[in-house]
């Protein structure tokens, strides 16, 4: 079991040359060849993406159903209880400040460009659209809910929680290849777990630049309907730096300050646009149609989902809309999926499912809705030329929608700076993402160096711009799409993974049920005789301080573990014991080698606490006590071991250790068993 003693010189956070340089390739060549001969990459990746939809429509109905399945079924089974990190770990974010960077990191610029160009187009042109108007009205907010809803966000919730497990409750770095230990072991870390990540990145990279050139189109043509600022590549281009330097801001503050700030203001933004929006116009129409669309996405839902329209497939429609949708959630899945991971550290899997296919699907719903609505509304009130030209022209839409509103340049204003919000949050969480998939981090709790964010700013904003003179922005949407197939594999064997994965952790836990009788049954070295009670109410009401802590490590945990250490050794097994100090807590391991199986581990931590009031009037009470709490590899136990005899802590090790030989035959027992990597200590953060 690796360890890191006080002594030892800490490893620094460093690139990953492969999958860095690899990924710089890749760009480079695509971008290359998109911008030197433009009408050749079209060809040849129009002829690809036809051959996909053609040939593998089917395939991406389905699998997008059983990821959904998949998540659902793990937040409701008894795994859903198992934490995204250490068992001692706790959210680090409040649900506002995690709802909201949810959402703008999940959702983007999209929101904005698709409010009313799908709804629109939905209601005039999709497949077996109903010849009366309020059922075709009807129909387009299902297949707008159907792209928009619970399909897309169960791929990122599937990729964020496999990320989130595997690196903060199995100390794994925080990269796709992770998710994919349990199948392929150490070789993750050699050829395959190398490849798997560079199509990560290239993926997020190509992603985030075709959205940022969606929006700044839209932005673009904003400016020159407010001010009369003419589209041209030089407002583009000044539009790219001015978004890239205020995400390379944001992304140098680190989530916790630029990111969780900048997602809580989009969020209250958009909110009170759709305030206005709802209480300036039809109210309640608005709110009946909202109600309505919900009940009729709830209950067609699994028609929805599975019409692949076989007897007569509307082949460009699908490869504009549905496939489209779906392929381009499962190639954003990388980007989204790891920045979910990056802010859920701590939560059980069964709020992070339920959090993320919830909280930002109720905003989609309500800005669908109330967005799509309106304008559906308009176009069957006679402004069908308002209907056409936003179909033809999407990024005109919320403008000319907003002028059918008061105070029209007040909103186009605000619609203008949440565009720029959004392309900043995406912005910056993606050069997060590109950062951590592209470094080797000695902490997984911790992002990239600084300069690693700036540079992948900078990459993302010169592909995007590069792309825009080129033209080749179209090109880089469908490569985009193209990359959904392959990815969509790498998601099954993160399904897997995952699954074997969490199999351990409920063997860990039958484990201590099948093994509590003799844990009860054979505490010999437990309190005795008449002085027992006594002694146990004075241990309870016992504040010790660093130093008193310290001592009764020195004086009693460590000869408990030092005894156990030396009867294992004439057994013929190797232990050893480490001590030191992390981030200012003292900490005793004894490691436990079983070769081939998963190692032993067993910590006491000093761990300092504020003292209560009422324990401050005892003799010699200080501001702070310490707790010395046990760790396994899952994390905190929960309990203190202050004031147990020397008896009672060798049973406690023992304890834990039969619960460990008990795991290892459970785990013995499956086919294909697994073990997952020992984690070095680890401070109780």
């Amino acid at each position: 079991m690796t360890t890191q003693d006080s002594s030892a010189s800490p490893s620094k956070d460093r690139l990953n040359p492969v999958v860095f340089y690899g990924s710089v390739i890749g760009i480079v060549v695509f971008s290359l060849w998109t911008m030197i001969a433009t009408q050749q990459a079209n060809t040849v990746i129009n002829a690809v993406l036809g051959w996909i939809s053609n040939t593998f429509g089917w395939y991406y109905f389905l699998t997008v159903v059983i990821y959904l399945g998949f998540v659902i079924y793990l937040g409701l089974s008894r795994y859903g209880k198992i934490r995204l990190g250490p068992e001692h770990s706790r959210p680090d974010f409040n649900i506002f400040s995690w709802s909201a960077m949810l959402f703008s990191a999940g959702i983007g610029i999209g929101v904005i460009f698709f409010a009313l160009a799908e709804p629109l187009t939905q209601f005039y042109n999709a497949p077996g659209a109903p010849d009366d108007q309020i059922a075709a009205a009807r129909h387009a907010m299902e297949l707008t809910f159907l792209h928009w809803g619970l399909s897309g966000w169960g791929i990122y919730t599937l990729v964020g929680m496999s990320l989130a497990f595997f690196s903060y409750r199995h100390n794994l770095p925080l990269t796709i290849r992770s998710a994919l230990y349990p199948i392929f072991g150490d070789r993750i870390y050699g050829a395959i777990g190398h490849a798997v990540d560079i199509a990560a990145v290239l993926g997020t990279v190509f992603g985030i630049a075709a959205s940022l050139g969606i929006g700044i189109i839209q932005l673009n043509f904003g400016l020159e309907y407010m001010f009369g600022i003419p589209k041209s590549t030089w407002t583009q281009a000044i539009l790219v730096m001015l978004i890239v330097l205020f995400a390379t801001i944001s992304a140098i503050t680190g989530v916790e300050k630029g990111i969780r700030r900048l997602s809580e203001f989009n969020i209250l933004l958009a909110v009170a646009l759709l305030l206005f929006v709802l209480f300036a116009g039809k109210t309640i129409f608005l709110l009946n149609a909202l109600v309505m669309n919900i009940g009729d996405y709830l209950a067609n839902f699994v028609s929805l989902s599975f019409n692949t329209y076989a007897f007569d497939p509307p082949t460009t429609w699908l490869n504009a809309w549905t496939l489209f949708f779906w392929a381009w959630w499962i190639a954003w899945g990388p980007f989204v999926g790891l920045f979910l991971a990056r802010i859920s550290r701590g939560r059980t899997i069964r709020t992070f499912v339920l959090g993320t296919l919830t909280l930002p699907i109720i905003f989609m719903i309500l800005w669908m809705s109330l967005l799509g609505n309106s304008a559906i509304d308009m176009a069957m009130s006679g402004a069908a030329e308002f209907g056409q030209q936003v179909m033809d022209n999407p990024p005109a839409g919320i403008y000319l929608f907003l002028e059918q509103y008061p105070l029209p340049i007040f909103t186009t204003i605000a619609v203008s700076i949440l565009a720029i919000v959004f392309f900043v949050t995406s912005g910056d969480s993606g050069a997060l993402v590109l950062s951590n998939f592209t470094s080797i981090l000695t902490d997984v709790n911790h992002d990239a160096p600084i300069w690693m964010r700036i540079l992948w700013s900078a990459v993302i904003g010169v592909l995007t711009l590069a792309l825009l003179l080129a033209g080749g922005l179209s090109a880089l949407q469908s490569a985009v799409v193209i990359t959904g197939l392959p990815f969509s594999v790498v998601l099954f064997y993160m399904m897997a993974g995952l699954l074997k994965a969490l199999k351990l952790e409920a063997f860990k836990e039958d484990s201590r049920q099948l093994s509590l009788a003799g844990s009860l049954s054979g505490r010999t070295g437990g309190e005795r005789g008449p002085q027992s009670w006594q002694h146990r109410l004075r241990r309870a009401m016992s504040f010790p301080d660093k130093r008193q802590a310290r001592r009764f490590m020195d004086e009693t945990c460590k000869p408990a573990m030092e005894a156990v250490r030396d009867s294992l050794e004439e057994q013929g097994v190797h232990a050893a014991i480490h001590e030191g100090v992390q981030n200012g807590d003292d900490y005793l391991s004894l490691n436990v080698d079983l070769e081939d199986e998963q190692n032993f581990t067993y910590q006491v931590w000093s761990q300092g606490f504020s003292t209560p009031g009422f324990a401050m009037h005892t003799p010699q009470a200080s501001k702070h006590y310490y707790r010395l709490e046990v760790y396994l590899l899952e994390g905190s136990q929960g309990y203190d071991l202050m004031g147990y005899t020397r008896e009672q802590v060798i049973e406690d090790i023992l304890d834990q250790y039969e619960r460990h030989m008990q795991f290892l035959h459970l785990n013995r027992l499956e086919p294909g068993h697994i073990n997952m990597p020992d984690s070095p200590e680890q401070p109780p953060a």
